[in-house]
Parts: structure tokens; sequence; C-alpha cells
């Protein structure tokens, strides 16, 4: 591409018959920070790409040209393992192994003291109870309350499961990789990406091992997720459809994928791309079983679908829609659903802020800030840290100089 980001800019406005000063109103930049970007004196920010392109309808060729530019480019981690998705050596590791493998907790841990008795369905009853319910406290508390017991109930379990290659050792590897799955979601909200790499990985194993398809496929959709927060919106994509391409994964975990390909596409300003994802995981989710045996993979919001696209909107530039998507959709979460409340509630806060709604931005802000105190969460962190730059442009205005300083303490505590 020939062209700098500002001089299509130019084009794109131009085309659109709008002033510069009229651009600027409409994504709530000054006029003279838009000519900069304009004269390519200054680069474009992520959002602004983001905002422009929204506003003049171009389809994500801003946010291409601002990729090409290197605003959007980001870096890995340092120290990331190899990404070939969620299998480090692209295939699985059979079931005999797996269960002699053992895991990075400590092989071994339960196999002293000779053979045990095979457990009756009272105990396997009590260890997916037992996950149940931390997956409740982590609905409401720091990702590091729940995390040690997780790995233990993990160890747990998988140690049961080395010990029983019968039916029983089946179900329990199982659980064993739904435990697995979760605390690398865990880690992920702690902000340990390496950590939640190697447990999605590792749950990944165990499902293919115990023949269960969902896990195998939602490792994918959990990766992407880390690409999502990444700001990749290519890895992003990829590992989504990466996701509804293998296996015989079940009506929700394939919805979940469209869902997160949605977001991809909204994160590189395809709306067409983003809507169609948002349909197809809609099908899909209208044919997901009312019951199974094990918990629910994915979020636990009403309609995780609808939120997802309210965060998809604005990434597409559609802030006001956004706003009022996410507002109607977090009337519906349980109070119960803190990490739900805090991720999108931060997200609908954002939305006003970018619109504009500076005062609804900071009201909303004031319902988050609770929830988000006590769940702790590396994502949440992400989310209010962009809320926290774009109120400081408005940091002479009443309500931003009210809850700031709050905003500030709790980014401040780790």
């Amino acid at each position: 591409m020939s062209e700098t980001f500002g001089e299509l800019l130019r084009a794109h406005r131009v085309a659109a018959g709008l002033s510069m000063g009229q651009l600027a109103k409409l994504i709530h930049y000054s006029k003279g920070y838009l000519s900069k970007i304009e004269n390519d004196l200054k680069p474009p920010t992520p959002t602004v790409a983001r905002l422009c392109d929204g506003v003049l309808d171009v389809g994500g060729r801003l946010v291409e040209a601002a990729l090409l530019n290197g605003s959007l480019r980001n870096e890995p981690p340092r120290n990331e393992p190899p990404r070939n998705g969620p299998l480090s050596n692209g295939q699985g590791l059979g079931r005999r192994r797996v269960l002699v493998a053992g895991t990075m907790l400590g092989v071994g841990a339960l196999t002293g003291g000779g053979q045990r008795p095979v457990p009756d369905e009272q105990v396997i009853a009590g260890m997916r109870t037992s996950f149940e319910e931390l997956r409740g406290l982590g609905l409401r508390t720091s990702p590091r309350v729940v995390l040690e017991p997780l790995k233990a109930l993990q160890q747990a379990v998988h140690g049961m499961a080395r010990e029983d290659t019968g039916p029983v050792g089946v179900r329990l590897l199982r659980l064993a990789g739904r435990i697995a799955e979760y605390t690398g979601w865990m880690c992920q909200e702690a902000g340990d990406e390496q950590g939640a790499l190697w447990w999605t990985r590792h749950a990944s194993e165990l499902s293919r091992a115990a023949g269960d398809p969902d896990i195998a496929s939602y490792a994918f959709v959990r990766e992407a997720g880390l690409a999502l927060y990444r700001q990749d919106a290519a890895a992003t994509i990829s590992l989504a459809q990466q996701a509804q391409w293998i296996g015989r994964a079940g009506s929700r975990v394939l919805a979940l994928a469209a869902r997160r390909e949605a977001q991809g596409h909204a994160l590189a300003g395809d709306r067409s791309a983003a809507g169609r994802a948002f349909d197809l995981a809609a099908q899909r989710m209208e044919s997901v079983p009312a019951d199974s045996p094990y918990p629910a993979l994915g979020p636990s919001a009403p309609d995780p679908l609808e939120l997802a696209r309210g965060w998809a909107l604005s990434d597409l530039g559609r802030n006001a829609e956004a706003a009022a998507l996410l507002e109607r959709q977090l009337a519906l979460v349980p109070v119960t659903s803190r990490r739900s409340r805090a991720r999108f509630g931060t997200r609908r806060s954002l939305a006003h802020a970018l619109s504009g709604e500076v005062d609804e931005s900071c009201r909303t802000l004031a319902e988050v800030l609770d929830d988000a105190a006590h769940v702790d969460s590396a994502t949440v962190r992400t989310g209010l840290r962009q809320l926290a730059r774009t109120l400081g442009r408005w940091h002479n205005h009443g309500a931003v100089r009210e809850i700031y300083p709050e905003l500030k303490r709790l980014l401040a505590h780790r």
C-alpha cells in the first residue's frame, strides 16, 4: 500500500463529505490532534484508527492501514512458548501416555501406598461438586483465591484417573481436563499468560485422551481469547476458526468459537465478517442441549453472545450502540457474577467515554469499581487502564476529577 495512514484518512474523510473539524467532533478528539495524524506528524492510536474507521464506515481499511503503519502491531510477550495451537507438538498424546505422564504438579503424589479402590459414584460426584464450588468462587473473587485449590483438585482427580484404565478412569480423566481448562482461565485472570497457555494445552491433551472433543476445541477458543487481549486480530480469528474445524465439538463450543471469531473480525474492523460470525454463533447456540453431566464451558452470563456483540461494536467504532447494548445486557447479569459485571461494565463505561458521554461513563464506572476490586482481574485491569487513558483527556471535567483518584488506586493495587 503506497498511501500513508494520513493520506488514506484524508481521502476517506473527503469522500464522506466531512471537514476535519466535523470528523474531529464525531470521534471526540481535537481538530489539531486529527490534523497531525492526517499530515503524518503523529501515528494513529488503535482507538483513533477504529473510531475513524467506524465513523467513515470503510470496512476496516483504516484499521488495516494503521496495522501496516505499525500503530496496531503488538509484540508477543517475552518468553512466550511457541504458538502451534493448544498442543505444542501438534498432536494428541493418547490416553495411556497421558495417564502415565502425570502433571507438572508432581508425578506420583497420589500413587504411593498401594492400589486404591475404584471410586464410586459419590466420590466422583463429590469431586465434580468441589469443582463447581470453586467455579462459583471464581465468579466473584480474586483468581488467586481459587488457583491453588483448583490445582490440588486437578492433581487429585488426575491421580485417581491414572490408577483406573476402565470407564471410571475415563470419566475422571474428562473431569481432570475440565478442571485444567478452568485453571488456565484463572491463570489468565491472574495475569499469568504462560501458565494459562500451559494449563490450556494440558487440558487439551487430557481431553483428547478421554475422548472429550469439547475441551480439545475449546482450548483453541481460550487461546483466541489470549490473542484478543493482546489486540492480535489475525491470531484471534485463526485460532477461533481452528476451534470450529477440528474434532466433533458440541453446539455450545462451536457457538463460542464463532463468537470469538466475530470479536476478532471486529478488532480488524471488518463489520460484515463480524456480523456473519455472530449470526452463526446465534444459530449454533439455539441447538445447545439443556443438560450436561459436566459444567458448561465458557461464560456464565445469561447471553454471552450479546455481551460480546456489544464489545465488538465498540471495536468497530460504534460506541453509542455498544454502550446501549451493554447497558441492556448487564441488567440481566446476576449480582453474584462479579467477574462478568466488572469486565463488561468496564467496556460499557469505555464505550460511553469514546462516544463523548463523559458523565455517563463516570456514573457507570462508579458501579463497576467495587466488582473490579473484588475479582482482582488482570483482564479487567486491561480495560480499566484503557478507560483511564480515555478519561484522562477530560481531566478537568468535574465527574472525571471525582472518580479518577479511586480508579487510579484500583489500578495501582496488584
